[in-house]
């Protein structure tokens, strides 16, 4: 008997010391965010990889917190790591004073699609704090002296439909004088609720791939981005709703808010072309997404009376996605390809991973095909704005395939340094070392499982 309690004496103060030692990492890693929103931009990279290392060696830590103590602990933490970013103003990004603009242009009765900001036929909506003086700071001219701090003022906003419904609702709830506080509020919450799902979902361990991830007080929160609410929308798509209607018209909704998440769609068309049982399904999850997609878009093309996709193809072509020597994008195949063959081979093996997914994906793992696509579509495409990449961490924390974390680090790498394409090959590498881990199986594989708790019964 004396025996025994010694053994689980020992037993419980391992578990407590691991407990202690991964909630020690969190907490410095919640110090390093706090810092981090208060930096210089010239030393904000080095502050945000720290927090990454962090991330790393907590998310390491959790495999030897029991069950119980892992899912406070993932809760606790990831809600401590989501509020670092209302601590101050956008860090890396003016994407968020577009959408104060398209909010107050809608609710003093204009359609956003219509005017530039910089368009003196709204001239009576601006204020000093979103058009200031152009001595006071680094901010966008609009002729005539004046300037702004919306980028890109003189093109038509770029967003969706349900984004600037979103942006109008934010804007109606706001007090006066609220600026960017709101929107920061509205992207902590659903942070938080995705946050929530996810702890749901099996091993609430899994959860801390979202909720501690530094991406998501940055991009989400600190930077307010719209993809947020997106990725809220295929969180319950693939890892809430059961029915398929249900899961096409979440997924409908994300792309009427971003037109990015449109490639996590043939996740949830796994095995549509495996049999016609398959197909059929596939079609009752795709129709509400497009009806949902088209019914979203309808208001704004009637009460607009400029083309309601915006900036789109102007900023495809900006970003050199149609030509790939202007920018930095299709890196990784551009340094064993002519620039002209890459556009061409991201397409074909797009197009094969699309397929094997639609022939031999598991319907009842949708996440898993949606990773696979989304994860290798940024490594070959290589965009350089990371917040796109959100979408990325949530499938991860769906999925469990820890080795796509890299893809959101090399997009801020890409964004704030000049070794994005070195960024993007280690990104790139790290997913080899996942397959390689798994036995060299294809990347639609389970997840590695965490280690169980073998006292789990008797501790919990």
């Amino acid at each position: 008997m004396i025996a025994r309690r010694t053994r689980g004496g020992a037993t419980l103060h391992t578990m407590n010391a691991r407990t202690t030692g991964a909630a020690a990492l969190v907490a410095a890693q919640v110090t390093v965010l706090a810092v981090l929103f208060h930096s210089p931009p010239r030393g904000l990279f080095w502050w945000y990889a720290a927090a990454w290392v962090l991330f790393g060696a907590a998310g390491w830590a959790l495999r030897g917190v029991p069950g119980k103590a892992a899912a406070r602990l993932v809760l606790v933490g990831g809600l401590a790591v989501i509020a670092t970013g209302l601590l101050g103003p956008p860090v890396t990004s003016t994407d968020p004073y577009r959408y104060v603009w398209d909010g107050r242009v809608q609710a003093a009765g204009n359609s956003p699609y219509d005017h530039a900001p910089a368009d003196p036929a709204l001239a009576s909506l601006r204020d000093p704090w979103l058009f200031p003086r152009c001595a006071e700071g680094h901010f966008y001219p609009i002729g005539g002296g004046a300037c702004t701090r919306i980028n890109r003022p003189s093109v038509h906003t770029i967003y969706p439909p349900l984004a600037e419904a979103y942006f109008l609702l934010v804007d109606r709830l706001s007090p006066g004088g609220a600026r960017l506080v709101p929107l920061q509020a509205a992207g902590a919450l659903l942070a938080a609720a995705v946050l929530l799902i996810l702890r749901r979902r099996g091993d609430p361990r899994w959860a801390a791939c979202w909720g501690w991830c530094p991406a998501v007080p940055m991009e989400a929160v600190n930077n307010a981005h719209v993809d947020m609410l997106a990725v809220a929308a295929v969180v319950l798509a693939l890892g809430v709703a059961r029915g398929t209607a249900g899961r096409g018209a979440l997924l409908g909704a994300a792309v009427a808010v971003k037109l990015v998440p449109a490639v996590v769609v043939p996740g949830a068309l796994a095995g549509a072309l495996s049999s016609a049982r398959g197909f059929r399904r596939a079609l009752r999850t795709l129709l509400p997404a497009v009806l949902v997609v088209a019914a979203a878009y309808l208001p704004y093309v009637l009460l607009s009376r400029a083309s309601v996709l915006g900036y789109l193809f102007g900023y495809v072509a900006e970003e050199g996605y149609e030509e790939a020597g202007a920018r930095d994008r299709y890196a990784l195949l551009r340094l064993v390809l002519p620039d002209t063959w890459a556009l061409p081979a991201t397409v074909v093996i797009l197009t094969a991973l699309l397929l094997h997914i639609l022939r031999r994906g598991d319907p009842d793992r949708p996440w898993q095909g949606a990773l696979t696509l989304t994860g290798a579509a940024f490594l070959l495409l290589t965009p350089g704005y990371p917040w796109y990449a959100l979408l990325v961490v949530a499938l991860v924390a769906l999925d469990g395939r820890w080795e796509w974390l890299g893809v959101p680090l090399a997009g801020t790498a890409a964004y704030l340094t000049t070794f994005g394409t070195p960024a993007y090959a280690l990104a790139a590498s790290g997913v080899a070392v996942g397959l390689a881990i798994r036995g060299g199986r294809w990347p639609l594989t389970r997840p590695l499982r965490w280690r169980r708790d073998v006292r789990r019964s008797s501790l919990s």
